[in-house]
């Protein structure tokens, strides 16, 4: 609560003139301060309050069951990139390792163009094309379809369909968790 304080921002026209964050002020400060934040939240309807089903994690890092070996696989995503400048194909791939395996996922390009048609204007953010890859992923291994290769394709229905799920799980693409900036090692 009062560490989304300033989620008012964009309503606040002295939004310069506010400083350090309330969260990370001494308890004793923002005990003295919760009245005027109760207010302000019932009053103003300023504070917005993140919303309850905000998820952390989805399917950019996650532990699935291989169907036939019942051994346990971590997945973790590594990145998005274009095919067309590393293989000439018209997708893009979204890498994940599994267990230190390099694996990808091809997602066709012609999917985002359907989305943007049924969808009347959204787009596949890369927040949200990493979650429909792994949830992909981790359905492969679940059902056994995981055989070891380096890369998997989907077609354009598959990643509507898987973006669905992803939708209905979210709920809203704010609540997509924010991918982790990966450095070079």
């Amino acid at each position: 609560m009062v560490e989304n304080i300033f989620l008012f921002w964009e309503n606040c026209p002295t939004r310069r003139q506010i400083g350090p964050r309330i969260a990370d002020a001494p308890a004793a400060v923002r005990d003295r301060f919760s009245p005027v934040l109760n207010w302000m939240r019932q009053t103003c309807n300023l504070i917005r309050e993140p919303p309850p089903s905000r998820l952390v994690i989805m399917y950019e890092d996650f532990e699935a069951v291989d169907h036939w070996t019942g051994e346990r696989l971590h997945c973790a995503w590594k990145g998005n990139i274009v095919a067309i400048a590393t293989r000439h194909a018209d997708a893009v791939d979204v890498r994940f390792l599994v267990n230190g395996r390099s694996l990808a996922i091809a997602m066709p390009l012609p999917a985002w163009v359907e989305f943007r048609k049924r969808s009347g204007g959204n787009v596949i953010t890369d927040y949200l094309a990493a979650q429909i890859a792994g949830h992909y992923l981790k359905q492969a291994i679940e059902n056994g379809y995981d055989n070891g290769r380096e890369i998997y394709t989907m077609t354009v229905e598959e990643v509507l369909a898987h973006l669905d799920i992803v939708m209905q799980e979210a709920g809203n693409t704010r609540n997509l968790p924010v991918l982790p900036i990966l450095t070079a090692s």
